[in-house]
């Protein structure tokens, strides 16, 4: 588990460097990485790449019986977004890096029958506090707050 979250910390730092949101996120079947990814919105002009869609959409196009056994890793607690499109392809199981800066859909998740583990990261919890520090504007449009 640790080496995947790692990977999607990685993946956050690189979102950083190019200038955007640093969420990161990976997609993991038979314990290997099929899909990795970070939050797009900056980068790309994007209203939909955040760190969980990039990843799934960089996995490509899987059957249904590759989604029902893959884990989905993300350094943040995924947004309603991001949660539906887990349920949507019946990806069974969520690792988050941490939830205190951002609490998603977790409970929706949970109610569906997601498998959800909040691992507390500091990692992940120091990159989005540093972030949210220098650029809160940023932040506060990416979830949606005025």
């Amino acid at each position: 588990m640790e080496k995947f979250i790692q990977a999607a910390i990685n993946e956050a730092q690189i979102g950083l460097k190019e200038g955007g949101i640093p969420i990161g996120s990976v997609l993991v079947h038979q314990n290997k990485i099929i899909g990795r990814g970070h939050n797009h919105r900056v980068q790309k002009g994007s209203a939909i790449l955040h760190g969980e869609m990039d990843a799934l959409e960089n996995a490509g196009r899987q059957p249904a019986s590759v989604y029902s056994e893959c884990t989905l890793y993300t350094t943040l607690s995924p947004c309603s977004m991001c949660s539906g499109t887990i349920l949507l392809y019946k990806i069974p199981k969520v690792v988050i890096g941490e939830n205190h800066t951002f609490l998603g859909e977790e409970e929706l998740l949970k109610e569906r029958g997601v498998e959800v583990i909040v691992l507390d990261n500091e990692e992940c919890k120091r990159l989005m506090k540093n972030f949210i520090e220098a650029k809160p504007e940023l932040w506060n449009e990416d979830i949606g707050e005025k």
